[in-house]
């Protein structure tokens, strides 16, 4: 029997695959596609993606390999977020085409041990009270697999949702975005992006001197499909918005894409569990997308781990839905809005833009609340006893450097629980208010130091644990006498 299956070998399943390995979690990785998908429907890693590589050593590759960008948009208004002011080791967007992504997320989920097969289409999947079944069609034939859980990480169109009968309810399509790869004799040499009452165009330069073109019209505001995009169609709606086609010739690819809006009604089913696209879908305004199923992953792979080795305690795996639905529920409130926005063709809609751009530029805690949320700096976890837990509980540890030198995120590379003294060896009893420190797992990290900084909330910290997501699962105002 298979301990866990992941159908679906994009950034999402690849990354969950890597995380339950970085756990000694044996798991199989069922693409239906036989070559990794050329074309990169996402472009944007985000601060908190950023961030969660690092915890695991990666980011510095993920940054190579990349374009860093200090700023973000909300809904594509003229004034853009700065970044540059977050509390984060990697203030910017990186601007990385997805099939390098997936190519780095599948180098690393490979040499942790993750087992891929590419080329193998789910079909069917049953549950029994002790495994689900699942039937597959790959390379040499049909066969079945047994597995304790089965993940979808499968896209929109998930065929391990459909099987499990979770339901997706949400709203259909309305309008129409359009997206191209092309050539162009006139590249521009830094992002472009304008959004009027004419529609809305992105000019983007890509690696191998491609531009690619994202944008709006007014005209494909419509619930039915508008047909296959061309060139001249392209060409004609960048000009008309931005003056200039650049000379863009030689398509690579050419695609449109909806606003349908949609949540699983739940992220788990008994054994089957939903990551990434499969949970929600969404129209993809500021990139968040692959960000979120990322986090999703994120949250999943060590609560997934824990219950395959019968370490986790009673309903662990439960608060992967409770945690994570809430966050896709405010993604999908997010986009609807800055798909709003950016469909703001009328005056009132113009002047609705332009009274917003000015407070992003005027108003810095606005701007700043913004950049957080589209960073996802801001996602806290409610603690299960509100009113005794310490106010970090449940918010985002951030990369806390330490007097002996050391950093919070170099501590987490293994995946493990970090257990912090930071009493500087003072024999304090713990204090009221605070919680009890929950169970700590077996392989959790301990580590005695002061911090090298002391700085907001954390100043008046001296024990707390942190979660293999990063997030805090307890803290106290001194430390715990079960810390020495």
């Amino acid at each position: 029997m298979e301990e866990v299956v992941v159908v679906g070998a994009g950034p999402t399943g690849l990354w969950l695959a890597a995380e339950l390995r970085l756990q000694n979690v044996p798991v199989t990785v069922l693409e239906a596609r036989k070559e990794r998908n050329p074309h990169s429907k996402a472009l944007t890693v985000h601060p908190r993606t950023v961030e969660i590589l690092g915890m695991r050593g990666l980011a510095e590759d993920f940054v190579a390999a990349g374009r860093t960008v200090p700023t973000g948009h909300f809904g594509a208004l003229d004034a853009r977020l700065d970044f540059r002011n977050l509390d984060t080791p990697h203030p910017f967007t990186l601007v990385l085409p997805q099939a390098r992504t997936e190519e780095l997320l599948e180098a690393h989920a490979r040499a942790l041990g993750a087992e891929i097969r590419r080329g193998h289409r789910v079909t069917a999947l049953a549950q029994e009270p002790d495994h689900a079944h699942v039937e597959v069609v790959g390379p040499a034939g049909s066969y079945a697999l047994r597995a304790r859980y089965v993940v979808g990480c499968d896209g929109t169109r998930s065929r391990v949702r459909e099987e499990a009968g979770i339901g997706f309810p949400g709203t259909d399509t309305t309008l129409w975005g359009w997206l191209g790869d092309v050539l162009t004799d006139e590249p521009p040499a830094v992002a472009v992006s304008v959004f009027g009452p004419d529609g809305g165009v992105m000019a983007v330069p890509l690696p191998g001197g491609l531009t690619r073109f994202v944008g709006l019209a007014p005209e494909d505001r419509r619930p039915d499909w508008p047909g296959e995009l061309t060139l001249e169609e392209m060409r004609a709606k960048t000009k008309r918005v931005l003056g200039t086609d650049f000379g863009m010739r030689d398509p690579r690819w050419l695609s449109r894409f909806g606003n349908a809006t949609r949540q699983a009604a739940d992220y788990r089913k008994d054994r089957v569990l939903l990551a990434g696209d499969a949970a929600h879908m969404h129209f993809p305004t500021g990139g968040v997308g692959l960000n979120v199923g990322f986090q999703d992953a994120t949250n999943l792979g060590w609560k997934l781990a824990a219950t395959v080795r019968g370490t986790a305690p009673a309903g662990l795996l439960d608060t992967y839905h409770t945690e994570r639905h809430p966050v896709g529920a405010r993604l999908l409130a997010s986009t609807r809005a800055q798909t709003a926005l950016m469909t703001a063709y009328s005056t009132e809609g113009q002047a609705l833009r332009a009274f917003l751009s000015e407070l992003v530029d005027d108003l810095p805690a606005f701007s700043h609340a913004l950049a957080e949320r589209l960073a996802a700096l801001d996602v806290r976890y409610p603690p299960a006893d509100p009113a005794t837990a310490h106010p970090l509980t449940g918010t985002r540890a951030p990369d806390l450097a330490f007097a002996d030198g050391t950093s919070l995120f170099a501590l987490m590379r293994g995946g493990r629980h970090v257990l912090l003294d930071l009493s500087g060896g003072t024999d304090a009893e713990a204090s009221s208010g605070d919680g009890r420190m929950p169970h700590l797992p077996q392989e959790t990290h301990h580590h005695r130091t002061t911090l090298a900084r002391p700085e907001g909330p954390w100043r008046a910290v001296r024990a707390a644990l942190i979660r293999p997501d990063g997030h805090v699962a307890w803290a106290s105002a001194v430390a715990d006498t079960e810390v020495r």
